[in-house]
This record gives C-alpha cells, structure tokens and sequence, in this order.
C-alpha cells in the first residue's frame, strides 16, 4: 500500500487508513527518541504544532498565539499537559493516552513505551495556565506558579538538575523557571528533529490536506474572471475548505496585476483586470496537516512576457524535482536555482523565500529547509519520508508581472513523488473565452491592447 495513497476520510471497518492510535504512539516515539539523544532531561513545549506532536490534543485555533497552554514530556514520562479551564476536564475524559506512567527501573531503554513494562502514576491532563501574553497582573504570579509545577515534576523524577529544553517561551515565565533553579535550553531542535521524518500515517494526512486544495483550485479557476477581487479569491476558498472539513484555514495569499512583483506576501481588495496574472498560495490544515501551494493564473489572456516568466520559473521547479531522491542534499537542490542577483535582488536575504523549500508537517515550515541564504553552508540530507514543498518564483519583462508555483513531495525509496495535484505544467488561463469577429479571441496577448494589432507593433 503506497503511503501517499488518498483514501476517504473517515474510519471504516472495510479498509485501513489513517490509524490515529499508530499515529499518536509513533510520533511520541520518534519524540522520545529525539530526548534520549539530546543532553536535556524533559523538553517544555507552549508552542501548539509542538504540543500536538507529543500529547495529541487539541483545543481550536484561537488560542495559537496565546502561548497560554504548556507540555512536558521527559525522559521518563509520557505528556503532561496544562491546559485551558475545562479543556483539561475535556482531555481527562477522552484522551486516555495522556495517562502519565514512568518507565520502570528494569525495563528496555529501547523500548520506551513498552507497555508491559509501564505504570500508570496519574491523569496527565491538568488544569493550568501561562499569563495570557502578560494580560494577567504580574503580581499574581502566574509564571511563577507554572514554574512550580514544572519543578514538581522535574523533582519528581530526579530530573531537576537536567537542562530543560523550550520551544518558545515568554520572558516572565523564563526568569520565574530560573529562579526555581531549572536550567533552560534551546529545546526546539529535539522537536524539528523528531518532526523532520513524516510516518505513513502523517504523509496520508498530508496529501489528504493537499487534495483539498486541488478541488479549491479547480473552484477559483472557475470563479476567476475580470471584476472580481483579490479578497473574494480569499473568501471563495476559505469557504471550500471550510466545506470539506478544513480545521484551519491559516492564510491564502491572492496576489493580482502589479502586485505581482515585488511580491507583498499578503491579499488586497484590488480587483482583478483582463490579462491580468494572478498567483495564490493557500495555506490550511487537516487533522493538524498543513499544505502550503501555489498556483498562478492569467486572467482571460496572458502576455508573452507572463507566458515567459511562467515557463522559467517551471524550468527551475522541474530541475529542482529532477535532483529529490535520499542522499541527496538540499545544496544540490538550491544549486540549480538562480541567485538573488539573476532576478531583481542585491543578496540572498533580500530574495528568501522566492526561490525556497521547506519541510511541512503540522506547521508550514519544517525541516529540512532549502534557500540558497544557508543551504551551501549547512546541506541538509533528504531522507525516506521527508515531506516538503518546493516554490518557484520569476518576475516578468513587463517590469510588473510575476509567475509563481510551488509543489508539495514526498521522498520515496527511489525518488520523489508530488502530492499537489492541481494542473501546473503550463500557464493556465481563466476567466471567460472572449469572441470577435473572428472567432476566439487569442489567448496570448499583450497586457497593452494596442500591441495585438500589426499597427501598433508598428508592423503595418
């Protein structure tokens, strides 16, 4: 059975697909794994992707940027987590993997979650908060009591005297865990690390999520046209998604016209004009799964200079394709791409992201990452079951146009195969097919009318 196989959605009793058990216990493996290499004795995590992987919960998405709720997962247990009022009495109830045993003293250190050799202490779902980004007064010492409990545990398992590793932390809750004696540590690279490798399981998620925004590209190609606006692509997507069960709709960038290059990274209420080229990244998650894709159109023609920018940046997305397969280096990857200098831009700096490659898991950017900025400097390999997108961007003569593609890949045995599916091969046009007098209109023109006619090329 092919990992990257998508099958329906939901559990039936006739066909395995996403084992949400095997799953859970694989990636708290790999994190486990990650932890008896490193030199830290427990790793604190507030941030959610990170909080996920390890424990499995799950509380929405407004509280993303809150940094409110917290896990530890140590050497010796399995995730503790403090959550958000009754969302602690919530994961008591249904999430008995967050049941917290220790390892006994005679068991196999390979096998850590060894379940003969375990022993349930108590519920690791826990009421507890952070101080809300600072809304709460300091002077009620929030972060000194989550430093607290933090220590308990650490004590409790002869670990405080171990390096702690944080993924991201506020500055109150830092002193008040130095204050308690606890060495803090860079601990997001044990997580990066344990998330670099994706399971079956999780590439089954991830090209789920993908399929998703195929069918969201196929409904905006429908829906563009000359009057609409960038905003309404926004909206027409977010609501497809939203159809098919999308958890998350974290960004979907609409980028029209002039606006193409440079490229502003965000969407607009500009309304999109004939013979316009317009690009789309849309970014949203599945089961926590994330996709980031792009995909650029022209809007009822395309200019050859638009058909021009588009075949080059395909070029440099097809070579780079050409070169995934395990053992190769993300080195090799950015070599075939231009240099910052080649389209438009003083340094590699300047230029990041345009020409770029980055792991994608539950977050958007994983490991391993491709850019010509670090990738000379510090190649990393790819391996068997690494998952990551690839994006192409090149700006056209016109001085104001641009093309932009991104493909998602999973790293097989013996190569490379593409989860993002949306027809890409070829500059698309959408919008409606325009009639003269005689017949169709051509759909490769020039953004200035006048120089579709042997008069205005001054060819007469």
């Amino acid at each position: 059975m092919k990992s990257t196989g998508s099958t329906g959605t939901n559990a039936v009793d006739w066909e395995e697909r996403v084992d949400m058990d095997r799953l859970r216990d694989a990636r708290l493996a790999r994190l486990h794994a990650q932890l008896e290499n490193s030199s830290l004795g427990a790793v604190l995590a507030f941030d959610f992707s990170n909080i996920r992987y390890a424990s499995a919960t799950h509380i929405g998405t407004w509280a993303m940027d809150k940094l409110i709720r917290f896990c530890l997962v140590t050497r010796k247990t399995d995730p503790i987590v403090w959550d958000f009022g009754s969302a602690a009495k919530h994961h008591a109830l249904y999430n008995p993997w967050l049941d917290v045993t220790t390892q006994e003293a005679d068991a196999d250190p390979s096998k850590p979650h060894d379940g003969a050799k375990r022993t349930r202490l108590e519920s690791g779902a826990r009421a507890g908060i952070s101080t809300l980004r600072g809304a709460f007064p300091p002077d009620a010492d929030l972060a000194g009591d989550l430093a607290r409990k933090i220590k308990r545990e650490l004590e409790k398992f002869g670990l405080a005297n171990e390096p702690l590793g944080v993924d991201v932390i506020e500055l109150p809750v830092l002193i008040a865990l130095q204050k308690e004696g606890i060495e803090v540590v860079d601990g997001q690279q044990v997580f990066m690390e344990a998330r670099r490798i994706k399971t079956g399981d999780e590439i089954r998620l991830l090209t789920q999520a993908a399929s998703m925004v195929d069918a969201a590209y196929d409904e905006l190609y429908r829906f563009l046209r000359p009057g609409v606006r960038e905003n309404e692509a926004v909206g027409l997507v977010a609501k497809t998604l939203y159809d098919f069960g999308s958890e998350y709709v974290e960004g979907v960038n609409a980028i029209s016209g002039e606006r193409c290059a440079p490229h502003p990274h965000v969407f607009s209420d500009r309304i999109i004009r004939p013979g316009d080229p317009a690009f789309f990244d849309i970014l949203h998650s599945w089961n926590g799964y994330r996709t980031c894709y792009y995909r650029t159109f022209a809007v009822g023609s395309a200019s050859h200079a638009q058909r021009d920018a588009y075949k080059k940046a395909r070029e440099y997305m097809d070579r780079a394709i050409a070169l995934v397969k395990p053992g190769a280096t993300t080195a090799d990857i950015v070599a075939v791409w231009p240099a910052a200098q080649e389209f438009g831009f003083a340094d590699e700096m300047a230029a990041f992201a345009l020409q770029y490659g980055h792991g994608v898991g539950l977050s958007i950017w994983e490991k391993p990452i491709f850019s010509r900025l670090t990738s000379f400097d510090h190649p990393e390999t790819l391996e068997v079951g690494n998952v990551f997108a690839l994006e192409t961007y090149w700006p056209s003569a016109d001085g104001w146009g641009a093309a932009r593609i991104e493909e998602e890949l999973v790293v097989t045995e013996d190569g490379c195969e593409v989860i993002t599916k949306f027809p890409a091969e070829e500059l698309l046009v959408a919008g409606p097919r325009y009639i003269a007098v005689g017949g169709p209109l051509n759909l490769e023109r020039d953004a200035q009318s006048h120089k579709n006619t042997i008069w205005g090329r001054g060819e007469a």
